[in-house]
């Protein structure tokens, strides 16, 4: 038994090497939503983001973390969530904007995770009718933008994002 929890360990297990500059930039990204939040400016620490972060820093080369996905992703599954609560809240709104959402991001080709963790959180947690301009597009619009800038500022950090490819 204990050999079987080591092979599925080494074969399933995952492990994510992280830099310095990159747990700095981690720090400076909640750091700065948690003042916004005390500031009452409107931006929220909202657990998507953490995902959002860590799929920028462990997976920069997936097709989900490409600057499209993630901030049209996002800012629609946010969008579907905030739309639906005109009709309802509560768990099963929330249901149904994640599953709208993951329908409609796929369709757009701007499938991002949170982004349809994004659409649960307006229903459950009442974010506001301009949660989605207010709060996730600047989000994913620092987190692209300052990962591509660090990109190709320090050494360390992996490439960000991919270039785009020649249509044929």
């Amino acid at each position: 038994m204990r050999n079987l929890f080591s092979r599925i360990i080494r074969s399933w297990g995952t492990t994510a090497t992280l830099t310095v500059p990159q747990y700095l930039w981690v720090v400076c990204m909640f750091g700065l939503l948690a003042a916004l939040e005390t500031n009452k400016i409107g931006l929220f620490l909202v657990p998507p983001f953490g995902a959002s972060l860590t799929i920028l820093l462990v997976l920069p080369s997936a097709q989900i973390a490409q600057p499209y996905p993630l901030i049209a992703g996002s800012v629609t599954g946010a969008t579907v969530g905030t739309l639906l609560c005109l009709v309802a809240r509560g768990p099963a709104m929330a249901i149904v904007a994640a599953v709208a959402a993951f329908g409609i991001l796929n369709l757009m080709r701007a499938y991002h995770p949170p982004g349809v963790a994004l659409a649960m959180y307006p229903p459950l947690l009442h974010a506001g009718a301009w949660f989605p301009v207010q709060v996730v597009l600047p989000f994913a619009v620092t987190a692209v933008s300052s990962a591509a800038i660090l990109s190709r500022l320090v050494k360390a950090w992996p490439t960000y994002p991919l270039p785009l490819k020649v249509a044929r």
